[in-house]
C-alpha cells in the first residue's frame, strides 16, 4: 500500500501546494476541507499530475468530533497516513471585546483542539511503523502577542509550543514534528478580513515557495521552519526587545489596518470557517487558506 499524505485545508493556498508537492513525490493524498466543490476541483487538477489515489473528505474542522470523523474515514478507506499536514486555520480580526465569540471558538477548535486530537489519533500508528512526519502550520504570529488578533496569535503560540515539545518526545522514534511559521503569504487571508490593503506590503511570499520551504524542512526533520529573512527577524525580535514593546509595535500596525477595513462592519457576517495562518485579518468565510 502506498504512503498517504493527509492535508487539512487542502482545497486552496498553501494546503493545495502541499498536496501538489506530496503527490509529485509519490504519495497518495487524503485532502480535507470544508469546501466540497473546491476539493473536487483540486482533485481534478491533481489527477493531471500523476496516477496516484486522491481521496477527499468535506468536513468542518470546527466540529467537536471532527478529528474522530477523519480518523474513522481513514480507517474505512484503509488509508495509512505517513505525513500529516495540519494546515487548516483562519483568523479573527478586531478588538477582543467586539469580535464574535462563535468565530473565536471555531478558530480555537480548528487551530488547537482538532489539530491536537488528530495528531493524537494518528501518532500510535506512526510509532508502530517507526515512520512518520507531522507538520503543523502556525505563523510568525506565534512568536509575539497580537493586539486586535489576540486569540489568533495565542492559538499559533500554542501550535509552536506543542510542536516543539512533540518533536523532542519523538527523537529516536523514526518520526519527526515540524512547525511552519510563515509570514504574509499571497492567499485570501487579508482580504477576507476586510483589509485587502495592509500597511505592510513587502515580504509577501507565494504559497508555492512557502510550501516547498516547509516540505523540505519537514523532510530534514527540522522542528521549526521560518521562511524568509524578515520573518526570521520578526521571530527573533522578542529576544532583542521587551515583549511589552513588541506588543505595542504590533498593536500600532493592527490599529492602522483596522482603520482601513473595507467590509464595513465589526460584527462578522454569518460564515463558516476558512483555513490557514497569518498576521493579517480573516473572517470565517468558506475559503481555504490564510496567510500570516
Amino acid at each position: 500500500m502506498k504512503n498517504v499524505a493527509l492535508i487539512t485545508g487542502g482545497a486552496n493556498g498553501i494546503g493545495f501546494e502541499f498536496a501538489k508537492i506530496a503527490f509529485r513525490d509519490g504519495y497518495d493524498l487524503a485532502l480535507i476541507d470544508i469546501n466540497k466543490d473546491g476539493l473536487e476541483a483540486r482533485k481534478n487538477e491533481l489527477a493531471e499530475l500523476g496516477n496516484g489515489a486522491i481521496n477527499c473528505l468535506a468536513i468542518n474542522l470546527a466540529d467537536n468530533d471532527a478529528a474522530r470523523q477523519i480518523f474513522d474515514w481513514l480507517t474505512e478507506e484503509d488509508l495509512i497516513v505517513s505525513i500529516l499536514f495540519n494546515n487548516a486555520g483562519f483568523g479573527n480580526f478586531g478588538y477582543f471585546k467586539e469580535t464574535c465569540w462563535e468565530k473565536d471558538e471555531a478558530m480555537l477548535k480548528v487551530h488547537m483542539l482538532t489539530t491536537t486530537h488528530l495528531t493524537k489519533l494518528l501518532l500510535p500508528g506512526m510509532l508502530s511503523r517507526k515512520s512518520g512526519r507531522i507538520l503543523n502550520n502556525a505563523s510568525v504570529a506565534a512568536f509575539v502577542p497580537g493586539p486586535l488578533m489576540s486569540t489568533y496569535h495565542a492559538s499559533k503560540a500554542y501550535l509552536l509550543s506543542f510542536t516543539q515539545s512533540l518533536a523532542n518526545e519523538l527523537k529516536g522514534t523514526g518520526l519527526s514534528a515540524t512547525v511552519l511559521c510563515p509570514g504574509m503569504t499571497k492567499t485570501g487571508f487579508a482580504k477576507a478580513n476586510g483589509n485587502d490593503d495592509p500597511n505592510i506590503k513587502f515580504n509577501i511570499a507565494t504559497p508555492e515557495t512557502v510550501a516547498l520551504f516547509a516540505y523540505q524542512a519537514m523532510m530534514r526533520g527540522k522542528s521549526v521552519a521560518v521562511p524568509g529573512f524578515f520573518n526570521k527577524l520578526s521571530a527573533f525580535l522578542p529576544r532583542l526587545l521587551s515583549r511589552d514593546r513588541v506588543t505595542r509595535m504590533v498593536g500600532n500596525i493592527q490599529r492602522k489596518n483596522h482603520a482601513k477595513r473595507t467590509d464595513g462592519a465589526l460584527e462578522p457576517r454569518h460564515m463558516q470557517y476558512a483555513t490557514q495562518p497569518g498576521t493579517q485579518p480573516l473572517p470565517i468565510r468558506e475559503a481555504s487558506d490564510s496567510s500570516t
